[in-house]
């Protein structure tokens, strides 16, 4: 039986209104937060080693979210993106990402 979008019940939180903790859920964080470190049971996950953080990457798994706009390019821009093929979109946003980036970079370094 294939489902309507009629019969799917969607909620939304907005997480500067959050519902009251229940007594219970109340109760079940100020244990934990008076629980010490070593009372914590880390038996389930591995320790990590330098050779794993040596390997990691950074925002790998990060998507923006994209966001419609007009813009008004010089057509031989336009045309050059476009001369590279199929994705120009995609290749101007990875363009000012780049220089997005290398200027946080220069902003960010002691004068």
């Amino acid at each position: 039986m294939k489902k309507k979008d009629a019969d799917t019940v969607r909620f939304q939180l907005d997480p500067d209104n959050l519902p009251p903790l229940t007594e219970a859920q109340q109760a079940e964080l100020d244990a934990l937060q008076a629980m010490p470190d070593s009372g914590i049971d880390y038996s389930d996950s591995p320790a990590l080693t330098e050779d794993f953080w040596r390997n990691g990457q950074r925002g790998r798994f990060y998507k923006p979210i994209k966001q419609q706009v007009t813009a008004r390019l010089d057509a031989d821009v336009l045309a050059w993106l476009k001369s590279q093929g199929k994705g120009y979109q995609a290749r101007m946003n990875a363009i000012l990402r780049r220089e997005m980036l290398a200027t946080a970079r220069r902003q960010e370094k002691p004068r």
